[in-house]
């Protein structure tokens, strides 16, 4: 690049939480101009960090911004070329499933605040918009049965969301495509399976496998219990592979629809806490608390368009990913302990 060219710019919302940071991280190494929007709620500042050095200019290109105001997302809306839209309120599955108007309403609002601010500065201004699903939003009748077979985009409708997290995330689909099709700003969609890595939310509103390492993790102290019968299975993919895919996206992946990130195959709860014992060394008897919700029985992708357009297919093993996890939760609560004990 010459000192007459100017970067790309993007603006990551939801850009202190797991997805984010990583594409923060992998943008700035790229060259990059990156800026990020975050309330915190998940995320943390401490993310942005890479050995001790802030990734951004947290001053100049860090908004600490609640997108659900519409005032404040306008402010931000609009600063950068492209917007990688990530933040949404979601959590665990007792979270998600005990506070389903709260979720409902509060995606609605960020997706609806963001699009209409894009819309207002135009194509002029915003060259693309790449928006993050998830295969919640695929049909409840799709996702009912063991061993299904993978999913294709084409599914998502007649819709039939399970929850409202699914409908929430769907719905903010269906908006991006009436904002391309009325603005001229492309836009894409990925559609993420069951994403896992790290740095990760690992306390009480974490999702499974953060929460499964860290009982494993904390036991004999903590009880190690499974939400479940544990027969329930997820597409699980690594952070690493949705960076891939977000990177190749913002290059290839304008004006092609919904593009599904996720495995073939489904693997069980019951298997990845196997799995996560057996990287712990301890002698674990999992007790499975089948009073609490397991959600829907199975899903997995048909990634075909992703391997076509965008050149895009899993790398990282589940094992290898599930120990990178368990490495880095285990060191933050080794650390926290620690903390507390100076």
């Amino acid at each position: 690049m010459s000192s007459f060219e100017k970067k790309r710019s993007v603006l990551i919302t939801g850009g202190c939480g797991m997805i984010g940071s990583n594409l923060v991280k992998r943008l700035v190494k790229n060259g990059w101009d990156v800026s990020v929007v975050d309330n915190l709620w998940r995320g943390k500042t401490e993310y942005l960090y890479d050995d001790g050095k802030a990734l951004i200019d947290l001053e100049q290109k860090f908004y600490n911004v609640d997108l659900c105001d519409p005032d404040a997302c306008e402010k931000v809306i609009g600063s950068t070329d492209y917007i990688v839209h990530l933040a949404a309120r979601v959590a665990g599955i007792e979270y998600v499933f005990e506070n389903q108007s709260d979720i409902f309403r509060m995606n609605n609002l960020i997706n609806s605040n963001v699009f209409h601010a894009a819309r207002k500065k135009g194509k002029d201004r915003i060259k693309g918009i790449i928006y993050v699903g998830t295969a919640c939003s695929f049909p409840y009748n799709r996702q009912n049965t063991l061993n299904p077979e993978p999913l294709k985009e084409e599914e998502l409708f007649p819709a039939y969301p399970e929850s409202a997290y699914g409908w929430s995330k769907l719905i903010g689909q269906l908006e991006l495509d009436y904002l391309e099709k009325e603005s001229g700003i492309p836009c894409c969609t990925l559609i993420l399976h069951n994403a896992y890595g790290s740095p990760t939310d690992y306390g009480d509103r974490s999702q499974v496998i953060p929460a499964l390492i860290r009982k494993a993790v904390n036991f004999p102290n903590e009880e190690y219990v499974v939400m479940g019968s544990g027969e329930q299975a997820r597409a699980f993919i690594h952070v690493d592979d949705i960076i891939d895919a977000i990177v190749l996206a913002l290059d290839k992946g304008w004006g092609k629809g919904y593009i599904q990130i996720g495995p073939s195959y489904c693997t069980s709860i019951r298997e990845i806490v196997e799995m996560i014992v057996g990287i712990s060394g301890k002698n674990i008897k999992p007790r499975f608390d089948i009073s609490k919700a397991e959600g829907n029985k199975a899903r997995c992708a048909d990634y075909s368009k992703a391997e076509r357009i965008l050149g895009w297919k899993p790398k990282v093993g589940l094992e290898e990913g599930l120990r990178r996890c368990y490495e880095w939760i285990e060191n933050n609560i080794l650390e926290d302990g620690a903390k507390r004990n100076v």
